[in-house]
């Protein structure tokens, strides 16, 4: 398969002071529409890859978003209507400034679910507040996003996500690499984009401070054999970090290795977190979210997904789809209250975000936004380790 880089997952630089205050970003677009009905129709677009080499991802996204919105609204007494914004990764991040246009001038829009790309969300984002659009992320794990030190570009204070970034990624996965597989040399390889660069560096900096020797390779997104890269792999490297965000790499990648004799075991992050394309035994993937169906209370949620969806298999990707629709409802809900059952602009919805608070959240646990930044409190990446059957199974 061509590596595409969805990842965008790699975006942007920090926050800024801008931060601490959300409610004033974008007034001056927002002032010439129309206020919205909280009795009629409400679009929440879903900004995601939904065909291409993503677009597996995306559709699981979709379909919690759908069910979020159907099984919700009559908590929140709205009645949402989940639209999609299809941005390929074959096309880069630069599509999700053009999809989200189109939702900037529909004035049914309150809110926006995405993008779920960080390359998108780096591309859409100012345009996105400028229009007053709070614009939630399930899935963008940059970390120069939200929380990001010294980055060169950033996501603006409209901007918040549901999941950790890198910043809690690559540590998580280093240290359970050091700890659990006492590894002595990893090979760290990144596909010259902004999610793989950044969980690279990450995972990178967290191995060599432990006194890890590490090896660093780079190529481009577009390759398609690897079997270059992989007779640079020293054949006492006992791990491949490899966060691409086409599982089917890590698949070629890792076969490629035992055809060449090596024994490095394969790591990839969460964007390789698909069983039905990664499957190499043996090896591990990190998520964001757990196995939700050990979460207690998540039964019923998972049997109305699965009835609605009889043919999907249940991910990683689309529950905290789940949990940002239901952040994005919580603050229309609010937003609906305080107007008197009208938003007179859309920056009366990321005025309540921050304030939401998820009991006994989809992902476990109460969820909640830090008062500091846009990110949610003490996120957390889990481990999974492939099994023969091709199944993952949670170790870390």
């Amino acid at each position: 398969m061509k590596k595409r880089g969805w990842v965008v997952a790699g975006l942007a630089s920090i926050f800024a002071a801008a931060l601490a205050s959300t409610a004033g970003a974008g007034s001056s677009q927002t002032s010439a529409l129309q206020a919205v009905d909280c009795d009629g129709t409400i679009k929440l677009p879903l900004i995601t890859p939904l065909t291409g080499g993503g677009g597996p991802i995306g559709q699981e996204q979709m379909t919690w978003a759908k069910y979020a919105a159907k099984t919700l609204g009559s908590k929140y007494r709205l009645n949402v209507q989940i639209v999609g914004g299809d941005t390929p990764v074959e096309k880069g991040g630069g599509e999700a400034i053009k999809v989200s246009q189109k939702f900037i001038a529909d004035q049914q829009v309150a809110a926006v679910l995405g993008p779920a790309t960080s390359g998108g969300v780096a591309s859409a984002s100012k345009a996105l507040t400028k229009a007053g659009l709070v614009h939630i992320s399930p899935s963008a794990t940059d970390t120069s996003l939200a929380a990001g030190p010294k980055a060169k570009r950033s996501a603006t204070a409209s901007f918040f996500r549901v999941v950790g970034g890198d910043y809690v990624q690559g540590p998580t996965d280093a240290r359970y690499m050091i700890q659990k597989l006492k590894v002595k040399k990893v090979v760290v390889v990144d596909f010259q984009e902004p999610y793989s660069v950044g969980l690279a560096r990450a995972a990178n900096a967290t191995l060599k401070a432990a006194g890890v020797t590490t090896v660093r390779l780079s190529t481009s997104v577009n390759t398609t054999d690897f079997s270059s890269l992989v007779t640079r792999v020293p054949n006492d490297a006992q791990v491949v970090f490899f966060p691409t965000q086409q599982p089917e790499d890590a698949q070629t990648f890792g076969q490629q290795l035992l055809e060449q004799g090596k024994r490095a075991k394969m790591f990839g992050g969460d964007g390789t977190n698909n069983p039905s394309a990664f499957k190499l035994a043996g090896s591990y993937v990190s998520n964001f979210a757990p196995d939700i169906s050990s979460v207690p209370g998540n039964a019923a949620r998972i049997a109305g997904w699965k009835k609605d969806n009889p043919k999907a298999s249940l991910g990683s990707f689309g529950p905290p789809t789940y949990l940002a629709t239901e952040v994005a409802m919580a603050a229309i809900r609010r937003a609906c209250d305080a107007g008197n059952g009208t938003i007179a602009n859309r920056n009366a919805v990321l005025k309540y975000v921050r304030s939401v608070v998820v009991p006994r959240s989809i992902l476990g646990g109460t969820f909640r936004f830090a008062k500091v930044n846009n990110e949610p409190v003490n996120p957390k990446f889990y481990i999974f380790q492939i099994q023969k059957n091709g199944s993952y199974k949670l170790v870390g």
